[in-house]
């Protein structure tokens, strides 16, 4: 059985699926400050449960047989990290400890950590691969770069088997659009700019023109939601064979305009755009070298053209369910 800790979240609950539809027993805890139960899958089991309650982890573990463990569970919003640090690290951290004490006390050594490129910080060159420097600029950054490096620590003292998948701008949504993203407050570009274009919000703004890129905005790298669900799986199918850190994007880079006249040719509408000056500690190019993700894990993305990841967030906006 897998434990997918924050299974009600974006990333977490498409994960949740691909694992069902692979055969998994799938156990799912979240504590739903930020996932929705809406969108767990009815198959999986579903336990409330929290990183900072040490009795709900115990009792977690003890209740059920868990041989491996996916962990979402944290807070992710950047902004609030730099003016909430003691919320990240007390919540990150310290609940990512509390997990492994639980899971080490009842025998369980396997884990698949949701990190992400935010570890690297300011990027040296580009694509990043894994051997870059990590110099995160943000608490949240911080936060998983820390718990990567519990990880090695408890490899050496208790055999811990773990994989970081380091990941780029998760988007989309699932295919038969029954899940999708559903963030308060949302913050991704995708999803601002669908909701701009669909009237749920005024405008979208763009954040810089001057950049050093073909048409002055920042290039991103965008990985659809069920490309990271699937690289999930393969992750849990070679614990035990790889410890360390794996990244997970396209390699294909997209500039913000880009996206734009994207999912304007995407709805067939107009995107209200307004044009605002930079925003401190955001690079001009960030996108991956995934040549590890397709060595170790065997992974392939499947969504490369960043117009069928914008349609499944698209058909997930005008019909959204939570």
């Amino acid at each position: 059985m897998i434990l997918v800790m924050g299974g009600a979240g974006y990333i977490g609950s498409h994960t949740v699926r691909h694992l069902l539809d692979n055969g998994y027993d799938v156990v799912v805890a979240d504590n739903l400050i930020y996932g929705h139960r809406e969108a767990v899958d009815e198959r999986a089991k579903f336990v409330h449960a929290d990183l900072l309650d040490r009795l709900s982890l115990e009792n977690l573990f003890k209740n059920n047989k868990i041989d491996a463990v996916i962990h979402f569970a944290a807070f992710a919003y950047v902004g609030e990290s730099v003016g909430e640090p003691e919320k990240y690290y007390y919540n990150n951290v310290i609940g990512t400890v509390n997990l492994l004490h639980a899971m080490l006390t009842h025998g369980v050594k396997k884990i698949v950590f949701s990190s992400t490129c935010a570890t690297y910080g300011e990027p040296q060159y580009t694509p990043i691969d894994e051997k870059h420097q990590q110099a995160p600029i943000n608490p949240y950054g911080r936060t998983k770069l820390m718990i990567e490096q519990i990880f090695a620590d408890y490899e050496r003292a208790y055999g811990l088997e773990h994989i970081a998948l380091r990941y780029f701008n998760a988007a989309g949504c699932s295919a038969d659009s029954k899940i999708g993203e559903s963030h308060t407050p949302e913050t991704h570009l995708i999803p601002l700019v669908l909701q701009a274009i669909g009237g749920k919000r005024k405008d979208i703004k763009v954040f810089g023109t001057d950049y050093d890129t073909p048409d002055g905005t920042c290039i991103r790298d965008y990985i659809h939601v069920e490309d990271l669900a699937l690289a999930h799986r393969l992750a849990v199918e070679k614990l035990g064979t790889y410890n360390g850190c794996i990244n997970l994007g396209t390699g294909i880079g997209t500039s913000v305009k880009e996206i734009i006249t994207a999912a304007e040719e995407v709805s067939g509408k107009k995107c209200p755009t307004e044009y605002a000056p930079r925003r401190p500690g955001d690079p001009a190019r960030l996108f991956a070298d995934n040549t590890k993700a397709k060595e170790i894990l065997g992974w392939q993305p499947k969504y490369t053209d960043i117009k069928d990841i914008i349609k499944t967030a698209w058909d997930w906006e005008i019909n959204r369910k939570y």
